[in-house]
């Protein structure tokens, strides 16, 4: 077992060297923000999809372009308003009257990257249809089925503030993305170098690092990632500890949560902490990588009751309280 996985971390050393390139590309743009950009890559290798929660001028819009520069990948911005149409996401049949017969026209989810932004405000079908497309990467335009590229990513945004003229999403699309991410204001230190950097006339742009073929590759090693019975075990009692706190030591949560995490958050908690480990370089996963990765998995899966609403308590704090009292092996 031990020869085993060895072998998986020089396997996994080997092909990681990309990321150190990768993130020194993606500094070159993009000011702070360290955080949001490791998990963007731990999406990245786990295959998930990311939510991005905050206000406007984070970068969001720029980092999820300077990504698609760096890994060579086609990029997607889709502007979400109350008048899209789904066949605006996904593309639909035009009457070609010269040859007399319907042509397909495929929409601009056909792209690696795509960032949903304001994703709330788009109505339910438009929600759907992004949201179908994200789990059966295909999408289906009149009596075809066409997939997806392989390399497919979908951030989507939302505004915390402005909540009128919005359509929320449902708890069911929610947890759809592998994380959802609080992204919050650059140091002032960090702020000044934004200042200097983008105020000029010509602006940074990444250089392509890697291929989304490369990607494809990083993938599937990060899949081989050796986790054990202990650590499997250690991501199960923190999910059932938000189904189930009374029996995990969380009485005081008794009647705060009303529904815990699903068995996705068990999948995507496993994938995205092998992913993690794949960034710092190991081919085997640690208990620490499960707590790191942890509450960015579930936040958005821990529904509150009215008594937590009552008593301002939220579901960070909620998913905090159970990876202190969860032991870890």
């Amino acid at each position: 077992m031990a020869s085993d996985i060895q072998e998986i971390s020089d396997r996994v050393q080997s092909e990681s060297v990309f990321v150190a390139e990768l993130k020194n590309e993606l500094s070159k743009v993009i000011v702070g923000q360290e955080e949001m950009l490791d998990r963007i890559l731990v999406a990245l290798i786990g295959d998930g999809h990311i939510l991005l929660e905050g206000v406007p001028g984070l970068a969001k819009t720029l980092t999820i372009n300077t990504l698609a520069q760096a890994i060579d990948a086609q990029f997607q911005r889709i502007q979400f308003t109350p008048d899209l149409l789904p066949a605006d996401l996904t593309g639909t049949l035009v009457f070609n009257p010269k040859e007399s017969k319907y042509l397909v026209r495929k929409g601009p989810i056909f792209s690696n990257l795509i960032l949903a932004d304001e994703i709330n405000r788009a109505p339910a079908k438009v929600q759907s249809a992004l949201l179908e497309a994200m789990q059966e990467r295909q999408v289906t335009i009149g009596e075809t089925t066409y997939p997806l590229p392989d390399l497919f990513m979908v951030l989507a945004t939302q505004n915390p503030i402005e909540q009128e003229g919005t359509y929320p999403l449902p708890e069911a699309q929610v947890d759809r993305f592998m994380m959802k991410l609080v992204v919050t204001y650059p140091r002032k230190d960090e702020e000044r170098v934004i200042l200097e950097r983008m105020s000029q006339a010509v602006r940074p742009k990444a250089s392509p690092v890697i291929s989304p073929k490369k990607v494809a590759g990083a993938r599937a090693v990060a899949d081989s990632i050796y986790i054990d019975e202990k650590v499997k075990n250690y991501i199960l009692e923190i999910v059932f500890a938000t189904r189930e706190p009374e029996k995990h030591g969380l009485s005081k949560l008794q009647g705060m949560i009303r529904y815990g995490a699903s068995p996705r958050a068990t999948i995507f908690l496993t994938t995205a902490a092998k992913a993690f480990a794949f960034l710092n370089g190991r081919g085997f996963v640690t208990p620490e990588d499960v707590k790191s990765i942890g509450p960015d998995v579930l936040r958005h899966r821990v529904l509150l009751s009215y008594e937590a609403e009552a008593e301002n308590i939220s579901s960070e704090e909620i998913v905090k309280r159970v990876f202190e009292t969860i032991e870890v092996p």
